[in-house]
């Protein structure tokens, strides 16, 4: 299989480690790629502040521990189990991979597809690679899935921590350390964004395979609540373009009887890339964005490269993966004080949920503040 980027950063960050200065020329030869390649790698990573680098040579950055000096979490092995290493969850995996560099630890990375009954298998591999602890992001699509290939993580012989995943209340999942975005924060600030700009209740256009679209949906309900308003239709089931084009067309065209009847003026999407392409087939139609229809994109990935640029909610993504490994190596190096007998009062540090907040990224699609005419 074809190393990834990340696991090469993994081991050039090792090299510069072990020696504490070195040439490019030399990562180049030790990794087996190219000179341009090396220098890509250490350019990049010099510009997270992992290394320093100065005339063609690379060094451990001082600030940050030079070599003997120890650090929390010195020479663990992690692993993460994510989805997909692309789209959303690349910069998950980037947030683990940096945290991970500068405690000294080693991130190791599967990816499952989206695959959940493979999830446990790769896990497995994960454990016999060395990893110590791991972060897993389970391939559910819904929650059946989470009911079927869900229980196992809860007996994982190592520490583990959930990332974008919620558990079962109750369940013994519910028990794992736990990182994820607060979604329905993230739909709320949508919301009150579009009705600050005088819009009546904005519609939802969502997907419903995945578990970042299921709690959009269900943030879209609560939102509504919370900012007292009615559901103006059910949910547009959104489907990707390429996958069900005619599902895709039925969408757009719900969203364009909508605007088309005065119905709304507004809309959510789930997620940047349906959001682009429903835009231009609207625009097909004759339906402008922003100056027919307000939109907002989930996700923001890719939404600041639309024709019209797109507001956006953004989720805090490489934040996910940071605390996310932070609280790993935690949890590792607590054991091993308590191994050694180091433990302070001897309790076990409660397990802890955290909930990072999305932003909203303001752009052109969602235009002006609509003004009543006289």
């Amino acid at each position: 299989m074809r190393e990834s980027a990340a696991e090469r950063h993994d081991r050039l960050l090792a090299l510069v480690r072990e020696r504490g200065t070195a040439r490019v020329a030399e990562l180049a030869e030790r990794l087996g790629v190219s000179p341009v390649t090396a220098r890509r790698d250490v350019e990049a990573l010099a510009a997270q502040g992992l290394l320093d680098r100065v005339h063609g040579q690379v060094s451990w950055p001082g600030g940050r521990g030079a070599p003997g000096a120890a650090r929390p979490g010195e020479g663990l092995v992690l692993g993460l189990l994510a989805p997909s290493a692309t789209y959303y969850f690349a910069e998950v995996i980037r947030g683990a991979h940096e945290a991970a560099a500068r405690a000294g630890a080693r991130l190791v990375l599967r990816v499952s597809d989206y695959r959940p009954e493979e999830d446990r298998a790769r896990t497995e591999g994960l454990l016999a690679a060395g990893a110590e602890g791991v972060l897993v992001a389970p391939g559910w699509r819904g929650p059946e899935d989470r009911l079927a290939y869900g229980d196992w993580l809860a007996e994982l012989p190592v520490p583990a921590v959930l990332l974008e995943r919620r558990a079962e209340p109750g369940s013994p999942l519910d028990g794992l350390d736990r990182v994820v975005s607060d979604h329905g924060h993230g739909v709320l600030l949508a919301l009150r964004h579009l009705l600050g700009l005088g819009h009546a209740t904005p519609l939802l256009v969502a997907r419903g395979d995945s578990p970042t679209a299921l709690a959009v949906r269900a943030g879209y309900a609560e939102a509504l609540g919370t900012l007292g308003l009615k559901e103006p239709r059910p949910v547009i089931e959104s489907v990707p373009a390429e996958a069900d084009p005619e599902g895709f067309e039925r969408a757009v065209r719900a969203l364009y009887e909508a605007v088309r009847s005065g119905l709304a003026g507004a809309a959510l999407v789930h997620n940047d890339v349906d959001a682009i392409e429903i835009v231009q087939r609207l625009a097909e139609l004759g339906v402008r964005v922003p100056q027919d229809l307000a939109l907002i994109a989930y996700d923001d990935e890719v939404a600041a490269l639309a024709d019209t640029p797109l507001t956006a909610v953004a989720p805090p993504k490489r934040q996910v993966g940071r605390y996310a490994a932070e609280l790993l190596v935690e949890r590792l190096t607590e054991d091993a004080a308590g191994a050694a007998g180091d433990s302070g009062s001897g309790e076990e540090a409660p397990r802890r949920h955290l909930s990072l907040l999305p932003r909203l990224r303001v752009r052109d699609s969602c235009g002006m503040r609509l003004t009543s005419s006289a």
